[in-house]
């Protein structure tokens, strides 16, 4: 069976000649025909629609699928001319209504003639690449009603004037619009988009230009903002109700452009109602307003950022240089505090806390904090105030939110080494006068002040307090091993480490004969407690509390500095007593001598001296004697305590200095650092590179950096290149 070779079989098509009448093409044609033309006069109830698909059918399947597309075309076509006609018959608002009544009816004549010719659609007209019969009847309807020259015209005319008529606030028909729109967006994008997009942004585009004009005339800035944006709004539903959603775009950008990118600056800059204005006036609304409108244009928020930077700046400007603001450090720091909460409310409920904002509003306050040499010096005296009295009563939130709002203005302070001098002044004049509010807020600031600047920042501070809490157990000491003073503390001592306290060498002034007593009694204690160390009184930084009894026996506690009990300690021995005698007496510099005199003999309800002559500043050749007349209501009367207070020129020029000597090590620490690491570089990257390293303490200047690196070429840490004298090396 194997062997046996394979048949091929073939099965060939019936041979059987199909006859065709042969007007049957013509004859079917004319059913057909006759059924279009009832379909069109709204006579289709009669009509077999099962026949009338046989009879497309067989005209397809023999091959007279030509004859019936090319029927179908004509007698469309001229079914449409006669509506064309009719549609141009129509007066008035019934044009729009006629022509979308015929729509209607050509759209439904289209569904049943598809129906009918469904198998044509299906077969004959993919192969031939001709139209699909719908796409068909819609491209017909395009070029015989839509671009018949007495309706296109009239169409665009008419609905460009609902629109312009909708705008000036008349009602229309917004149902009719939508459906005619959507009758040329079902015809193609481009029917949409060349026979009514177009010229509607342009009609629109000439509206608003003229509009604005008009608006910006008679209108002041917030009016004008109102204005657009129910202009914008209003665009905005006119494309839900019966534009293409993607017109929103385009004739939002129309809006834009003429109502808000064209008069930008004019705006802005508006007399007594521009940015400025609404800023100083804190009119939220209308900056909000403008901050929306002006985003959605190029470089919008960057004109209302330029103007409120320029503003922001020329105001802080005048703050900090106004020499009566200046009086008052607080009142100085206050204002700063004022203006930047004012701001940050304007961005947080304005400006949607646009970052680029914040940054503006940052680098502003950076710029003109730093105009004053004093910002460093006044902030830490704002801290003072508010740690010794201004903090009473105040919630521990509150508390850290005041000196949250400290560090902020401590980041924009380029010199921030000359804060920290000053407030470590300031702080150690709070402890020692127990001054200090709560020792939580005081600790709290130091914590923000080490987050900010590391550890190196406030170890020193942190050392301070170290001292106060070791001073308490050295007194209990000192005490218990003198049982034979008793109970009462007649001297109280604070041990300070001098690295950590911004201590002056100062000359320590005679005592009294008793204190004299009790301060040696300590010494000799504390040395034999603690072995390799020394002492060195303070005494321009002490408070002592007297007893003092006046002339008709009124008693008072005074509350005064050492240096004012040594020169009261005097009287006890003496009436009256020339200003030579006391110096000679107490040793007490000149400077400090006079300040005292004055706090005691010439500042109202606190003189418990009098002197001759009469006058509010003290001469050497003055005598004083005790103000025997001298009543006060209160028991206990503190006398010239020690206050922060801006300091005087010489003390000015003294700190400076002693700022500057402090930053010599640190430029050249940095130099050694770079270099080290580097071992090559030029003079202009060094100077880059330390600036850069020690910003975080204060903005180094280039010329100091320059000596810096001289002294340590001289101590040979570097030396220069011989061939490149701009070129640094390391020597290890």
């Amino acid at each position: 069976m194997s062997n046996q070779k394979k048949r091929n079989f073939q099965i060939e098509a019936f041979k059987h000649r199909v006859v065709v009448d042969p007007k049957y093409a013509e004859k079917t044609w004319n059913i057909l025909e006759h059924a279009i033309h009832e379909i069109y006069n709204h006579n289709a109830s009669g009509l077999s629609f099962e026949e009338l698909y046989r009879n497309a059918y067989n005209m397809v399947l023999h091959k007279f699928g030509d004859k019936l597309y090319s029927g179908l075309v004509t007698t469309m076509t001229l079914h449409l001319k006669e509506i064309s006609k009719s549609i141009e018959a129509a007066q008035g608002g019934l044009f729009l209504e006629e022509l979308n009544r015929k729509w209607n009816d050509h759209n439904k004549a289209l569904q049943m003639i598809r129906d009918i010719l469904m198998y044509m659609d299906r077969t004959y007209i993919p192969s031939t690449h001709k139209t699909p019969v719908h796409e068909l009847g819609l491209n017909l309807w395009r070029d015989n009603i839509i671009r018949c020259n007495k309706i296109q015209t009239r169409l665009l005319n008419t609905l460009l004037e609902l629109v312009q008529r909708e705008r000036t606030g008349e009602v229309i028909n917004r149902g009719l619009m939508r459906n005619i729109i959507k009758m040329l967006m079902d015809l193609g994008s481009s029917v949409y988009q060349e026979d009514f997009e177009k010229p509607f942004l342009e009609v629109s585009a000439e509206f608003y230009r003229g509009e604005s004009q008009a608006f910006i005339e008679c209108c002041d800035c917030g009016e004008y903002l109102k204005k657009a944006e129910r202009r914008l709004n209003e665009e905005m539903e006119r494309v839900t109700h019966y534009l293409d959603a993607k017109s929103e775009e385009k004739i939002t950008n129309v809006v834009e452009k003429e109502m808000i990118a064209n008069h930008m600056l004019r705006l802005v800059h508006m007399e007594n109602s521009g940015l400025v204005n609404m800023l100083l006036d804190d009119k939220y609304e209308d900056l909000g307003r403008m901050y929306n409108l002006f985003r959605r244009v190029p470089n919008g928020l960057l004109t209302i950022r330029e103007v409120m930077t320029s503003h922001l700046r020329e105001t802080g400007k005048q703050l900090v240089s106004d020499p009566e603001r200046l009086k008052d450090p607080v009142e100085f720091v206050q204002r700063l505090l004022d203006e930047k909460d004012k701001y940050d409310n304007i961005i947080s409920s304005a400006f949607n806390n646009d970052k680029t904002f914040q940054n503006a509003l940052n680098s502003s306050f950076e710029y003109f904090i730093n105009l004053n040499p004093r910002s460093p010096e006044f902030i830490s005296l704002f801290v003072d105030d508010k740690l010794r009295k201004g903090l009473k009563g105040v919630t521990e939130e509150d508390v850290e939110t005041i000196l949250d709002k400290v560090m902020m203005l401590f980041r924009y302070l380029q010199e921030k080494d000359v804060f920290e001098k000053y407030y470590k002044q300031h702080l150690a004049k709070r402890l020692l006068s127990g001054k200090t509010v709560s020792d939580d807020a005081e600790r709290s600031l130091i914590v923000k002040l080490k987050t900010e600047c590391g550890y190196q920042f406030t170890s020193k501070l942190e050392g301070m307090f170290t001292d106060m809490k070791t001073s308490q157990d050295t007194m209990q000491g000192f005490y218990a091993s003198h049982p034979e003073l008793g109970d009462s503390r007649t001297l109280v001592v604070q041990v300070l480490t001098t690295g950590s306290w911004p201590t002056q060498p100062s000359v320590t002034c005679n005592l009294p004969a008793e204190m004299s007593v009790l301060c040696e009694k300590f010494r000799s204690y504390y040395l034999g407690t603690h072995t390799g160390r020394r002492l060195s009184w303070q005494t321009n930084m002490g408070t002592a509390d007297i007893k003092a009894s006046f002339g008709k026996g009124q008693k008072h506690e005074l509350n005064v500095s050492t240096y004012q009990m040594c020169v009261l300690m005097l009287f006890n021995n003496s009436d009256r007593l020339s200003y030579k005698e006391i110096e000679q007496a107490t040793d007490i510099p000149a400077p400090d001598l006079k300040r005292c005199l004055q706090s005691m003999a010439c500042v109202k309800g606190k003189n418990v001296l009098r002197k001759e002559p009469m006058s509010k500043d003290i001469g050497e050749d003055d005598a004083f004697f005790v103000n025997d007349k001298f009543t006060s209501k209160f028991y206990k009367v503190k006398i010239g305590t020690v206050v922060a207070q801006k300091e005087s020129e010489p003390e000015k020029q003294e700190t400076r200095q002693r700022v500057e000597e402090d930053r010599k090590p640190q430029i050249e620490a940095a130099v050694v650092r770079i270099m080290k690491s580097r071992r090559v570089l030029d003079h202009n990257n060094v100077i880059a590179e330390v600036t850069k390293q020690l910003q975080s303490r204060f903005l180094a200047n280039p010329t100091v950096i320059k000596k810096r690196i001289e002294s340590l070429i001289e101590r040979d840490f570097l030396e220069r290149d011989n061939v490149d004298r701009k070129l640094y090396r390391y020597l290890a």
